[in-house]
């Protein structure tokens, strides 16, 4: 075959390969997204966030703020928010937690006391409790933790309340452990730090400066503050800390607590029972509902050492009280008052 012919046969297949290629390219199904990690399995770990200790930086804090903020507190609640959001962790509501402290009279002193907070953990039939410490907030313009040198001398210097002449950057810190509620035992400890710098800013762009401390009642849960740089710097903390709780999920040890108690009221299918959430019953718990048929007396004491029971159904728990319960019953017997209640 001539030469040129060949070359005339050759560039249109040439040609219908490249359009074949390039329509093949654009047709072939998208590469598949990378897993999402996979949940941890069985039920989700129980915890309450206690607030925070802000001991450390509290004086510098409320020179920033002009007023004393609870900033553990809030950070705290940016914590639960965060823990939530996961989904790694199962976290007791807020006015829960609030109400016990105040039973218990529980102080800002105790705030990271382990003791303590194991003690509040059990009465709230939580597997761990979150405690800890704020140990930076603010600049590290002296490159020591927060609570290092005046307020003052930052104020003068770079303007705390007002617009700075240099550059800004704000470090928050948060150590954060987590409790056993049974032993007290710290099954957790983390770290988590934040940064954020900016040209010519202050750390809450606030009106004030040279030691006024402007941006008073700010509120640390809002956009407005999120937004400024050391918003942005508690931010990153918390994410860092909430990050490391969420990998720590399996050191987490599930507690199961073990009850005992009557029936105390029968409405149709709803049973009300004599324990409560003091004694560690759950919303979504299960009970099994028995009835005691004989008892077992020692013949040289006359003294009870067993108690014959015959099971007549279960029972999920649908509301908590301190000292009583709502569960909902289901099983071929007919439940009564006096009837015995177990967890499962």
């Amino acid at each position: 075959m001539p030469l040129s012919r060949t070359l005339r046969v050759i560039a249109p297949l040439t040609a219908l390969t490249l359009f074949v290629a390039v329509v093949s390219a654009q047709t072939a199904p998208p590469a598949a997204a990378p897993a999402a990690p996979s949940a941890p399995a069985g039920p989700k770990k129980r915890v309450a966030v206690m607030n925070f200790d802000y001991g450390t930086v509290r004086s510098y804090s409320q020179a920033i703020f002009g007023s004393d903020q609870d900033i553990g507190k809030g950070i705290s609640d940016m914590l639960v928010t965060r823990l939530v959001q996961d989904g790694r962790y199962s976290v007791i509501e807020r006015n829960a937690l609030d109400k016990i402290l105040s039973e218990q009279n529980f102080s800002n002193s105790d705030r990271a006391d382990s003791t303590t907070a194991a003690k509040i953990g059990r009465i709230l039939g939580v597997d761990a409790i979150i405690i800890g410490s704020i140990t930076q907030f603010g600049r590290d313009d002296q490159h020591t933790n927060v609570g290092g040198g005046g307020f003052g001398g930052f104020g003068s210097k770079y303007g705390i309340g007002g617009v700075g002449t240099k550059k800004a950057k704000a470090v928050v810190g948060i150590s954060a452990r987590m409790i056993n509620t049974t032993t007290g035992e710290i099954m957790v400890a983390v770290t988590g730090t934040g940064e954020s710098t900016r040209s010519s800013t202050s750390l809450i762009g606030a009106g004030g400066g040279g030691g006024s401390g402007g941006g008073a009642g700010l509120d640390m849960g809002s956009s407005n503050f999120a937004n400024t740089i050391l918003g942005e710097a508690t931010g990153k903390a918390v994410e860092d800390t909430a990050s490391q709780l969420n990998a720590s999920v399996d050191k987490v040890q599930t507690i199961k607590i073990e009850f005992s108690g009557l029936v105390a009221d029968v409405s149709g299918g709803t049973l009300i029972i004599n324990v409560g959430r003091k004694s560690g019953v759950k919303a979504g718990e299960k009970l099994s509902i028995s009835r005691q048929v004989r008892v077992i007396k020692d013949p040289s004491t006359g003294k009870v050492i067993k108690a014959v029971t015959d099971k007549i159904g279960e029972a999920t728990v649908t509301e908590v009280d301190d000292d009583s319960a709502t569960a909902t019953f289901s099983g071929p017997g007919a439940p009564k008052v006096g009837d015995v209640v177990k967890s499962l």
